[in-house]
């Protein structure tokens, strides 16, 4: 594989490289590099090493790790920037860099897009810097994933090997932040590396994509699983007279219906991609058929564990020649083929994103009307959190006053402080006691029967 993001690194953009735009401006090579050299020269003056990097502008947050990367530091990446989760983990970093101030008492570099243009050449590399990134561990704790260079470089060259026929000559836009692994290579590493111009905003509605599909000949959707679902919906069910190029899924599976429900709307179907932020992408498919398999990329060696079907990986992704037990159970095809067959930890998939029970469970439990609570996973009437929680004797003074309403609200509040709203469960039940069986295990049965009735 080729060193295709260290190289461009390392020599910048060419001044006419359209770097990204939005619906009434553009960011050029010229342009880009200014913004990365001034950011630059901020970051070598400050002795500080850690430096959290969040913006919701494509474009600002690629000149902050641009430069972020060829001055050394290390970069924070939050999963998100709820005042909780910050506060959480400020002890990680020591500077912000964001287009808006949101640590007090941290140092702070604004991203901005105008500076003075002074005619400074792209930053020379004096060592690479890396990144860290938050995932959520099996104990409930975030875990922080550190990425050097080297592993986001295989990837990044892997996707051009892999997709380059279909992506070529694209411009990319995307449905998901790229403040998670897949949305930062996707919409902001690969389309850097390979020159082609992303969407500086988030897409957020059907009428804002069908806008950018008729505009563009040749357009790459980065989108997850979640969103794809209900596109079909949004856009009638009705074949489309433009559509994107190639369509990139990834966050959890994509069904059956929905891929095919994609494929009659655009007329191609998804590409969805495996992985997760430790491993970066694991396989990919398209779903001709219903339990499609999952081809591994060429660089990686996969094996199941007989003991308990667990996926194990080895890939130069990982920046280590070791092999890695992952989280799924997989069924092994044949040496590069696999079809996905659960999960086996307390980490789930909400709307793509990933959430660990443990740590909720955690939260709810330190709230002064909750003795103890579950968490289960529901897919009636639709797929999401259910919450089942004992109430102190506080909490049920308080819901006798002020009722269910209320105390649903009280806790989502709790819960805001950590998890994106997307996330939180959307019913709740409030039983006298939890269900164990005999060795003091839930009974997991028991907990999504209190959710049959309403």
């Amino acid at each position: 594989m080729t060193e295709l993001l260290t190289s461009w690194l390392i020599r910048g953009p060419s001044s006419q490289q359209l770097i990204s735009f939005n619906h009434h401006d553009i960011v050029t090579g010229a342009l880009f590099t200014n913004q990365v050299a001034h950011i630059h020269t901020q970051l070598s003056q400050s002795q500080a090493t850690r430096w959290l990097l969040a913006s919701d502008d494509s474009a600002l947050f690629a000149a902050g790790l641009c430069a972020a990367l060829l001055a050394g530091k290390q970069i924070v990446m939050p999963n998100n920037t709820q005042s909780g989760t910050l506060s959480a983990m400020t002890h990680q970093f020591d500077g912000v860099l964001s287009d808006q101030p949101l640590c007090e008492g941290k140092r702070l570099i604004l991203l901005k897009k105008d500076y003075p243009n002074n005619g400074q050449p792209w930053p020379a590399l004096s060592q690479w810097g890396e990144l860290q990134l938050y995932t959520s561990g099996s104990s409930g704790e975030p875990k922080a994933i550190i990425k050097q260079l080297a592993q986001l470089d295989a990837e990044v060259s892997m996707l051009a090997q892999t997709f380059s026929k279909q992506v070529a000559q694209s411009s990319v836009i995307a449905t998901v932040s790229h403040q998670h692994i897949y949305g930062l290579l996707f919409k902001i590493l690969w389309p850097l590396a390979a020159g082609y111009p992303f969407l500086s905003e988030l897409v957020e509605y059907p009428e804002t994509l069908t806008y950018y599909t008729n505009l563009f000949p040749n357009l790459c959707l980065v989108s997850s699983p979640a969103q794809l679902s209900r596109l079909p919906d949004a856009l009638d069910n009705e074949v489309q007279l433009r559509s994107p190029g190639v369509i990139f899924s990834s966050g959890g599976p994509l069904s059956f219906e929905a891929a095919s429900k994609v494929a009659h709307c655009y007329g191609k179907l998804p590409i969805e991609i495996y992985g997760s932020t430790e491993t970066g992408g694991i396989g990919y498919r398209q779903q001709q058929q219903s339990e499609q398999a999952w081809q591994c990329f060429s660089s990686h060696q996969i094996k199941r564990d007989e003991t308990d079907g667990a996926l194990w990986l080895q890939s130069p992704y990982l920046g280590h020649d070791d092999w890695l037990k992952c989280d799924d159970k997989i069924a092994l095809l044949s040496a590069q083929q696999f079809v996905l067959q659960g999960r086996l930890d307390r980490v789930v998939k909400i709307e793509e994103k990933r959430v660990s029970l443990e740590q909720m469970e955690a939260l709810l439990r330190s709230h002064p009307l909750v003795d103890d609570a579950a968490l289960v996973m529901l897919s009636q009437p639709r797929a999401g959190l259910g919450g089942v929680i004992i109430l102190s004797q506080q909490g049920q003074q308080q819901l006798q006053a002020q009722g269910k309403l209320a105390l649903n609200n009280s806790l989502k509040a709790q819960l805001l402080t950590q998890f994106e709203r997307v996330t939180l469960p959307k019913r709740w039940r409030y039983p006298d006691a939890l269900p164990f069986n005999t060795q003091g295990k839930r009974i997991h049965t028991e907990l999504v029967e209190l959710f049959n009735h309403d």
